[in-house]
């Protein structure tokens, strides 16, 4: 038998030894079996994310930051594109929780459970804030084959202060590991074809929340950082991911306009 058929053989064992264990332990054995049939990296981290949001009811946003070999950091798959700018910034200043995860030798877990008095982040932390977050976790990711140092970090955030507690780090925790070894045995697609493919996707999402902006500074006559704020508020008001909402403003302009707060 095979190494990769030894290693389906065990996790199916451990599935059906932890299906009797409570909820959370279902939870993970059901990821488990997803996990093992995702044929592509980006399908392994979205379905992380999917099981994310369920397993840590507080967490509002979640995200995947990678490291590659440059030095270089990058959003593979989110479920917002808050959390890109979230992430974004991190990236640009150089600090921030998913950013000291995902350096090696950095810690394990980065929490930071009250954003809007945090002092280890100076810069990103209060950007942070005024984008709704109130608390942050990140866990690190289990670096190993097929391509060499695979870095990064598993990121999740709460628009509540002190929203994340102990049990979410160790829900995150091992949902790290989960990914980190589904990766470790995808090879479907290359990391660098994943990071092609996402920035592809960012641009579109980027070219239509400009366009929404614009339309909404037209009308009220606000800035650019206002009218994405707009946009911000009401994509969590309507519990609406912000590109959708964005696509919406501009193909039907004429018809809507968004609340005032």
């Amino acid at each position: 038998m095979s190494s990769d058929q030894d290693w389906q053989r065990n996790k199916d064992a451990f599935v059906t030894d932890r299906l009797a264990a409570g909820p959370l332990a279902r939870q993970f054995a059901q990821l488990t079996r997803t996990l093992l049939t995702a044929p592509t990296v980006e399908d392994v981290l979205q379905r992380v994310l999917e099981a994310t949001t369920v397993m840590v009811p507080a967490a509002d946003l979640a995200s995947f930051t990678l490291l590659d070999a440059g030095g270089h950091f990058h959003t593979p798959a989110e479920t917002d594109e808050v959390a890109i700018e979230l992430d974004r910034l991190q990236y640009r200043f150089r600090e921030g929780p998913c950013v000291e995860a995902a350096e090696p030798g950095g810690p394990a877990v980065a929490i930071a459970p009250d954003l809007a008095a945090e002092p280890r982040w100076p810069r990103w932390a209060p950007a942070a804030a005024q984008l709704g977050m109130g608390s942050v976790l990140s866990t690190a990711l289990i670096s190993g084959p097929p391509s060499g140092a695979s870095r990064g970090a598993l990121n999740v955030y709460s628009r509540s202060r002190h929203g994340l507690d102990a049990a979410d780090r160790d829900a995150l925790l091992l949902l790290a590991t989960h990914a980190s070894l589904a990766l470790a045995a995808t090879d479907a697609v290359t990391r660098a074809e994943l990071q092609a493919a996402h920035l592809h996707k960012a641009i579109d999402s980027r070219d239509v929340i400009g366009q929404a902006k614009g339309i909404i500074m037209a009308r009220r006559g606000v800035s650019a950082d206002a009218a994405f704020d707009i946009l911000r508020r009401t994509s969590q008001d309507l519990n609406v991911k912000l590109a959708d909402l964005a696509r919406t403003l501009t193909e039907r302009h004429t018809e809507i306009d968004l609340p005032t707060h």
